[in-house]
């Protein structure tokens, strides 16, 4: 017979062998593999570029120098001159600004026309929309237009200077929830600055020089300035909240397509195992009537190449459908038009699965191709096979260190399934043989009897089973966990309204005024400014810090004073309530290097001020009520001159009070985040869609690997109950028997898989994710009923079959 003859009768023979259904659960893993990979690696591409899009339009560039002092003519001129760099300035100060009616202290952001260079700036006046500010013009927010009681086309005077409003402040880029840092705005043009004369020696001015470029350009633009004490260059806020919960959200995509993979590798090894022990017969009576082995690994080749080719098509077009239904729900914080994410995903899926299948193929198929032809007629025969084909193992894992090596959830995950393989195996097999001393019904006392002879095998079951409950319950909790922390980013109950700057005078009468209006609201704080000079009388300067220590003192802080530290914080170590003392905040404390004793010194007004630490606070600052660094005894600052500062909850009807709290208060700062809230709260439930989605993916892939590890192990006892049929036991007897046998089983895996959950969770929440493990008692219901579900299916799908005689066929 021709080479191409042959071939095309090994196809067909091949087409066959896959339409008789034994290899449907390879192309299934394979399938599952290649969706899983293309969709998150596509998603992942498009939620990197959400990640970068975010931060720099926070940013308004993709670096700004920040300055106290007038930004460098060099610099200036050196980014003029550089085609590959744009740039805008910003000089922001805060002033009075007075109408024939009132006044108002406000921040005047004097900007060019450049300005903003990533972002928008919605400007609103009576010549309809526009998006920069021209020389001549006075934007204001909505607010000072109101507490100044001005329209469009009157005049203000800023400092020395009379401006016409020309509109108002629809929305601006690069917003923060930091109520020290915001005033009600008014946007003028660098040329109009001088005129206001409102910049003297000794004011608090802040430049800004935007930049937007490529990267050499940008370091070139850094490397002509050296920086002082007052001068720093920001990059894109990664620290930022939403950036961190987009950071966990790819996280948790990295975890979740780490444990699919895992789980379908582990189908596709179990499933190509149960091949090689259905066919180990067929291959030795082809090699009895004289098939070669290279004759009979063409023939496998042929039918693991059709089946990765269908797999391939399918789980390239069923990936392509998720990454379009886990973008769904996340549309409107992607960029538009959406960019191709080109062949990536493609190349990535598909060469995982080859990388993951070259041993959890090979290592099966190479014990099968080693069958001899004395199988045929006994099939217990020895099979000789080398021990070097487990190195096929090091294919996969190589790839995985380089993807993974940074990744620490993901090792966790690996290293807990490493680590409690064995430990569920041993507890599960002493957990079966303490069910000997229970009283139990003879259908349970035949089913422990079965799982105690078979110790290996038993062990080896629970230890899978375990396993894959385990990570199924890993994928579902991690998700849980992540929406609950990600949903106290903005409580639903969180101040939205920040007052600031209330004199002492004034105090009583607005606090007074928001009781009465039912507005919640926080305490009073006296708020002051200072910066750390010493520690322990060691200057600061002289102290090395972490750079999130440096960045923390290398800035003026606002200060404050109580009798009572805030009840919404939560004293760590030492207790309150002693003179000349300071209470520190945990996460600057540990920055600082500071302890309890420590002696902090800081400079207010020019004058030097001393107090012990005596307390450390854990402080949640999502919660957006007054929190401080540095709370201090009263007698320690509170003789200095000082404003005030509270928050409270306005709801949307309730704006006519907070229009009226600005006309009766004029020189209160109000920030009203309301907008940045929904922003926020919207980003949340956005993500939330989506993670969930991935999650459903992640059960299914667990309930399949779960079904199989049951089916098999079911039809692995086929020969035993045609034994019990032979000796009289009945269909019922055995039907108990195997139902009592694997729901212990079923049972026993769900509670040791629960245990080993709740701690590999406790572990990736606390070091992969930086947050409070807590324990999920809903696991305990849930996951036995999976178990238990799965089993009835699995049981009432096969159980006729065994309890046939077995007609063993060719091929």
């Amino acid at each position: 017979m021709s080479s191409n003859g042959l071939n095309q009768r090994l196809i067909r023979w091949s087409i066959e062998e896959i339409r008789h259904g034994t290899l449907w659960p390879i192309s299934l893993a394979l399938v599952l593999i290649i969706a899983s990979i293309f969709s998150l690696a596509a998603l992942a591409d498009r939620m990197e570029q959400v990640m970068v899009k975010q931060g720099k339009a926070a940013l308004m560039a993709d670096t700004v120098y920040v300055s106290a002092n007038p930004i460098p003519q060099a610099l200036v001129s050196a980014v003029r001159q550089q085609e590959r760099l744009q740039s805008a300035q910003m000089t922001r100060f805060a002033t009075m600004a007075f109408s024939d009616e009132a006044m108002q202290l406000i921040t005047v952001k004097a900007v060019d026309s450049a300005f903003p260079l990533l972002g928008s700036l919605q400007l609103q006046g009576a010549q309809g929309a526009q998006f920069e500010v021209n020389p001549g013009e006075l934007w204001l927010d909505e607010r000072i237009v109101s507490q100044l009681g001005v329209e469009t086309g009157q005049s203000i005077t800023l400092g020395d200077a009379d401006l016409v409003v020309t509109g108002v402040i629809a929305a601006e880029p690069g917003l923060s929830f930091n109520p020290f840092q915001q005033m009600p705005a008014a946007y003028i043009h660098v040329s109009d600055l001088a005129a206001t004369n409102a910049i003297q020696p000794g004011s608090r001015v802040q430049y800004r020089y935007y930049l937007l470029g490529d990267d050499n350009a940008l370091a070139e633009a850094k490397a002509l300035v050296e920086l002082t004490p007052s001068d720093e260059w920001r990059d894109q806020d990664a620290a930022s909240r939403s950036s961190e919960i987009f950071e966990r959200t790819n996280q948790y995509l990295s975890l979740s397509v780490a444990i699919v993979i895992l789980m379908a590798a582990t189908t596709l090894v179990l499933t190509c195992h149960n091949y090689v022990l259905s066919r180990q017969q067929t291959i030795a009576m082809l090699k009895s009537i004289g098939a070669s082995r290279r004759w009979i690994a063409r023939w496998l080749l042929i039918q693991l190449g059709l089946l990765f080719v269908i797999a391939s098509v399918v789980g390239v077009v069923i990936g392509m459908g998720l990454e379009v239904a886990l973008r769904i729900p996340i549309k409107g914080l992607l960029p538009d038009p959406l960019p191709s994410y080109g062949v990536t995903p493609l190349i990535l899926s598909l060469t995982s699965a080859i990388l993951i299948a070259i041993p959890a193929l090979g290592i099966p198929l190479s014990r099968l191709l080693s069958i001899s032809a004395a199988n045929a007629m006994q099939a217990s025969a020895t099979v000789s096979v080398s021990r070097r084909r487990y190195l096929l193992i090091l294919v996969p894992f190589v790839p995985l260190i380089v993807a993974y090596y940074n990744n620490l959830m993901v090792w966790i995950v690996l290293g807990a399934i490493a680590a409690l393989f064995v430990v569920l195996a041993l507890v599960g097999t002493l957990s079966g043989r303490a069910l000997r001393h229970l009283p139990l019904g003879t259908h349970f006392i035949l089913a422990v009897s079965r799982i105690n002879r078979s110790g290996l095998g038993t062990a080896l079951q629970l230890g899978a089973l375990s396993l894959s409950l385990m990570l199924l319950a890993i994928i579902w909790l991690v998700r849980t966990d992540l929406l609950a922390d990600w949903q106290r980013t903005l409580p639903v109950d969180a101040p939205n309204v920040f007052s600031v700057n209330i004199a002492d005078y004034e105090l009583e009468r607005y606090l007074q005024t928001l009781d009465e209006q039912g507005l919640a609201r926080s305490p009073a704080f006296p708020l002051i400014r200072g910066r750390l000079s010493e520690i322990n009388g060691r200057s600061i300067n002289e102290i090395s810090l972490s750079d999130d220590g440096r960045h923390d003192i290398d800035r003026e802080l606002n200060l404050t004073w109580r009798d009572i530290l805030p009840s919404y914080n939560v004293e760590l170590e030492g207790q309150w309530g002693k003179p000349h003392s300071v209470s520190v905040e945990q996460s600057i404390a540990e920055d600082l290097g500071v302890t309890l004793g420590d002696e902090l010194t800081f400079v207010i007004s020019g004058q030097a001020y001393s107090a012990n630490v005596i307390s450390i606070r854990q402080v949640e600052w999502r919660e957006m009520k007054p929190n401080f660094y540095f709370i201090f005894s009263p007698d320690v600052l509170a003789a200095l001159p000082s404003s005030y500062f509270v928050s409270f909850r306005a709801e949307d009807t309730q704006q006519d009070v907070l229009n009226q709290l600005a006309r009766q208060h004029p020189t209160v700062s109000m920030l009203d985040t309301r907008v940045m809230g929904a922003k926020i709260q919207s980003l949340v439930e956005q993500l939330v869609a989506s993670i969930t989605i991935l999650a459903i993916l992640g059960v299914v892939a667990g309930v399949l690997l779960i079904f199989t590890l049951l089916r098999l192990s079911l039809s692995q006892r086929q020969q035993e109950l045609r034994l019990y049929r032979a000796l009289g036991a009945s269909r019922k007897r055995i039907r108990a028997t195997i139902w009592a046998e694997f729901g212990i089983l079923a049972v026993i895996a769900a509670f040791l898989a629960i245990l080993a959950a709740e701690i590999a969770v406790g572990g990736i929440m606390v070091f992969g994710f930086d947050l409070t493990a807590s324990l999920h008692p809903m696991l305990w219901i849930a996951l036995p009923l999976i178990a238990l579900t799965t089993l009835m299916l699995v049981v009432a799908s096969v159980i006729k079959q065994l309890l046939v005689p077995i007609n063993n066929s060719f091929g």
